[in-house]
């Protein structure tokens, strides 16, 4: 399979990363005849750890595409590590301001080129419990449909064994399973000539992570839980650690209950 050429910072990753991730990972990766060799696609995922992006470019890479990420505007900003992610042209995105729609352009614009596009339609590390899809944000529905290139839902379980969700040391031994599975195509053919409604865009959503949390069922050999869980309904913020805003609300609960009682 013909490679685009990598740049000194894809060539550098490939040199430095991919060695340490094959020493420090064991590796399942199914389905992977299923993801286009060549032209512009929507890659889509779950997102169950800090370290899965590099777990998962390693799976991408390995499949013969070079991914071209959205990723956080902040990490851009990190010495070093943001030098080699925009010379390697990830996509920053600057969530909750104006300029977010820049992300968007520049998503369309590199599937244009052809380019493999990954997202990860939850916008952070899910918030549900057993590490399920929770609600997924429109925006690469809004890419596909605006495109017309096709979404390949795929799922990721195993990083966070590597790493859990917000921990701050990695737990390298024994040797962690990566997993990853892709699905064929998201079926918006019926969605695609339709005006970009929020409705629209909903539903393109909902199927989008219907297969990704299919995906991850098959994966874990579990069924995955009826409802997906929202952080709106369940006023947990999407950024941030949300393990200290549970602390903080415990903490805020203490207190009225102290205030309640009175001093006498």
């Amino acid at each position: 399979m013909a490679r685009q050429k990598l740049g000194w910072a894809f060539a550098f990753c490939v040199v430095v990363l991919k060695p340490l991730l094959t020493v420090l990972t064991r590796r399942d990766w199914r389905g992977t005849d299923k993801l286009p060799s060549t032209g512009g696609c929507v890659l889509v995922a779950n997102h169950v750890s800090h370290v899965d992006p590099l777990t998962y470019a390693h799976f991408v890479y390995d499949s013969g595409r070079l991914p071209r990420y959205l990723a956080k505007a902040e990490v851009m900003d990190v010495p070093v590590l943001g030098a080699i992610l925009k010379s390697a042209g990830q996509i920053p995105v600057y969530r909750q301001s104006r300029t977010a729609s820049e992300a968007f352009r520049a998503a369309v614009a590199a599937i244009d080129k052809g380019e493999c596009v990954v997202v990860y339609p939850e916008g952070t590390i899910t918030r549900d419990p057993d590490l399920w899809p929770m609600v997924g944000k429109t925006g690469a529905a809004r890419i596909a449909l605006s495109t017309g290139a096709p979404v390949i839902p795929t799922a990721q379980w195993g990083p966070q064994r590597l790493l859990a969700p917000y921990a701050k040391k990695p737990s390298l031994f024994p040797r962690k399973l990566i997993q990853v599975r892709v699905g064929d195509p998201v079926q918006l053919d019926d969605l695609r000539d339709q005006p970009l409604t929020p409705q629209v865009l909903r539903e393109a959503t909902d199927r989008i992570m219907d297969a990704i949390t299919v995906l991850l069922g098959e994966t874990r050999g579990e069924v995955a839980p009826t409802e997906r869980f929202d952080p709106a309904a369940m006023h947990v913020p999407r950024t941030g650690n949300p393990n200290r805003w549970v602390k903080k609300q415990s903490r805020r609960q203490v207190l009225r209950r102290n205030r309640g009682k009175g001093t006498g």
